[in-house]
């Protein structure tokens, strides 16, 4: 009841006012961006997610989330490794381009997955919606093997990374620049209506925060009860390369309980051998061929 009261009682957001914030930030229409989000961090939005996509819709010239499914993973018997948690429920449904968001992915997820014109990746545990005019691009390049291959384009784009009221641990590039570090991947299972496919999960994300202090494109401004924060992909792909090269545990949660510990002893029996990520050259040789063919 008494959150109820506090949102109800906090200053209304209006699409306007998140417009002017993210031109504010530089956001003008021109760029792509991947955005995470939390509505009820804002208080009172009028429109409720909406009103964001749309903000976000004039924003960005495509608008990027993750569209995770984590109730899909599985956990086949005869594929178990020691560094899987103990999972003592019924397997979840099979993955589907329609299956809902995760609930803690945030509801602007599930709106810009149900808005018109919106494309999602067909990665079983960790798809991706887009809408705009380089979503194709952005989201066909995902694979079981690489999921966090999208960001690569969007770092090949040169696009932004949008936090709407949530912190770095739900910046999802940071994963991307943990796999360009060679940082070991644990194998996972995920439920599609052909039955299991095998995949890959990375470490979680639990301890990102100290990555602000690190970053030099960030910039922020508050609106309503939250604050939106914008940076480059680059600066946040590059500056996760460099932390974890320069310290291999970095960025690494100390829960007991947490596929964290599986991680770093996988790095301490293996150690970091730096990825070359083969799709996002493939992408940015195709991308500039283009360009020399229309000089």
């Amino acid at each position: 009841m008494l959150n109820f009261v506090r949102r109800a009682w906090a200053p209304p957001v209006s699409q306007g006012d998140l417009e002017r914030a993210l031109w504010k930030l530089g956001l003008d229409g021109s760029r792509d961006a991947i955005c995470h989000s939390s509505l009820s961090s804002f208080g009172n939005v009028v429109g409720g997610a909406s009103g964001i996509v749309k903000a976000l819709g004039n924003a960005a010239r495509t608008v990027v989330m993750p569209s995770f499914t984590y109730y899909t993973l599985v956990w086949p018997p005869a594929q178990r490794s020691a560094d899987w948690p103990q999972f003592l429920g019924d397997d979840g449904p099979p993955f589907t381009s329609t299956s809902p968001v995760s609930r803690d992915i945030g509801r602007v997820s599930q709106v810009l997955l149900e808005h018109g014109g919106s494309s999602r990746s067909m990665h079983p545990a960790l798809s991706f919606v887009a809408r705009g005019s380089m979503a194709s691009e952005i989201l066909s390049v995902q694979t079981l093997t690489h999921p966090y291959a999208p960001i690569g384009v969007l770092y090949a784009l040169d696009a932004d990374v949008l936090l709407l009221g949530v912190d770095h641990r739900s910046n999802t590039a940071m994963h991307y620049g943990e796999y360009l570090s060679g940082r070991p991947m644990l194998e996972r299972f995920a439920n599609t209506p052909q039955g299991a496919v095998r995949t890959f999960y990375p470490n979680c994300s639990a301890a990102f925060n100290p990555i602000e202090r690190h970053l030099t494109s960030l910039r922020s401004v508050d609106v309503g009860k939250a604050s939106i924060a914008v940076m480059s992909v680059r600066d946040v792909v590059d500056t996760t390369r460099r932390l974890v090269e320069r310290d291999p545990y970095a960025l690494l949660c100390s829960h007991s309980n947490c596929r964290c510990q599986a991680v770093r002893d996988k790095i301490k029996r293996e150690g970091l051998h730096a990825r070359r990520d083969s799709i996002l050259e493939t992408y940015l040789g195709q991308a500039v061929a283009e360009r020399s063919s229309r000089v």
